[in-house]
């Protein structure tokens, strides 16, 4: 059986503008902000384009036992219980997979929300909504003081934000918001429902449902006019300001609401730990666990994830193999392989990505 699996790079497009530091990891020659600034880890989810539908974007290709190209999605599809495991009496679906990616920001983001996972299935005839998380990982040094938006601290009534939507009165929707301050190490849990924007200059690793809902309701950035029916998840304005929680989220309250603080769930007091990130407690749809490894790093874990090299290098070891690991490299843990040891000697931190308890 497949043992873990590697990812090489998976951009897909975007309505904003970056991925230059993507362009560093992938090591090319003349780095440069664009239209594709999200890498799409392992994904088993198109991205939603319009006017590029006739182009498949977000899916992961990988090869398969003869080294032939297929859909990362297919080779689960080949064996669910191996690569997805149990969750209690049946088999994990790809539905509990959750959507993880490098965004790499140059410009501040759209305003947008997510649909919460009931809207989606009651509303939008949907399983999931867009419950998201983010691990900010660097800052560009042109930045001086990274931010995001999260929640409004000053709701407007539903007819205001739909009268200033609807003249795009982008000045008044931002004067909704306070900057909360982001550095590498940052983590924040961002609830469907809840209105946020990504300031500029950030990478971060981005972990939520598998879906590409949103209600963009602002229209144009950088030059890029977002086409009337990628607005509202095709539908109405109604039913757009059906997804939002206008419930206000006090500036001193921000922290509490969206910012996670880890847990140490083990400590060997050799220079390995593991820490919970985002947990059960925050949010049924996903899990974050970060391994920081000196030296050797016995694990046991029963579910898959997703694993990202976020500082330093080293290896996996599964039985008898070892698998080098180097910065930046994501790959995917089977639910099969239950045994296995970090490795490195000059220390490596690593994101573990599972699915939720669901």
């Amino acid at each position: 059986m497949s043992q873990i699996i590697k990812f090489s790079a998976n951009r897909v497009w975007r309505t904003y503008q970056g991925g230059k530091l993507l362009d560093v990891i992938e090591g090319k020659d003349k780095p440069e902000d664009s239209s594709f600034p999200e890498d799409w880890i392992g994904s088993t989810v198109e991205a939603r384009n319009v006017g590029r539908e006739h182009i498949s974007e977000g899916l992961a290709m990988v090869k398969d036992s003869d080294g032939k190209p297929i859909a990362f999605r297919d080779l689960l599809k080949s064996d669910p219980e191996y690569f997805l495991g149990k969750d209690g009496a049946s088999s994990r679906s790809m539905d509990d997979i959750p959507l993880v990616k490098y965004l790499d920001s140059s410009t501040r983001l759209h305003f947008q929300a997510h649909p919460t996972r009931e809207f989606s299935q009651q509303r939008l005839g949907m399983p999931r909504g867009k419950t998201e998380a983010y691990v900010i990982l660097e800052t560009r040094e042109d930045v001086s003081e990274p931010y995001i938006y999260a929640g409004f601290q000053r709701p407007p009534s539903r007819e205001q934000l739909k009268q200033w939507i609807e003249t795009q009165d982008i000045a008044s929707i931002e004067s909704c918001f306070d900057r909360i301050p982001v550095k590498p190490g940052d983590v924040f849990l961002l609830p469907g429902g809840r209105p946020h924007a990504l300031g500029e200059g950030i990478l971060m690793l981005e972990i939520m449902e598998p879906s590409d809902l949103a209600v963009r309701f602002e229209f144009e950035r950088c030059g890029y006019v977002i086409p009337e029916q990628a607005r509202f998840m095709g539908k109405g304005i109604e039913t757009a300001l059906d997804v939002f929680n206008f419930e206000p989220v006090k500036p001193e309250e921000t922290d509490a609401e969206f910012r996670c603080e880890p847990t140490v769930l083990m400590n060997d007091l050799k220079g390995n730990r593991l820490e919970l990130l985002i947990g059960a407690d925050k949010t049924p749809c996903f899990t974050v666990r970060r391994a920081s490894i000196n030296g050797k790093f016995e694990r046991k874990e029963e579910a898959f994830f997703y694993g990202i090299v976020t500082n330093g290098s080293g290896a996996i070891k599964i039985n008898d193999e070892v698998i080098k690991l180097e910065r930046w490299e994501r790959f995917f843990c089977p639910a099969g392989i239950t045994d296995f040891e970090y490795e490195s000697e000059s220390g490596m931190s690593i994101l573990e990505c599972y699915p939720g308890n669901t």
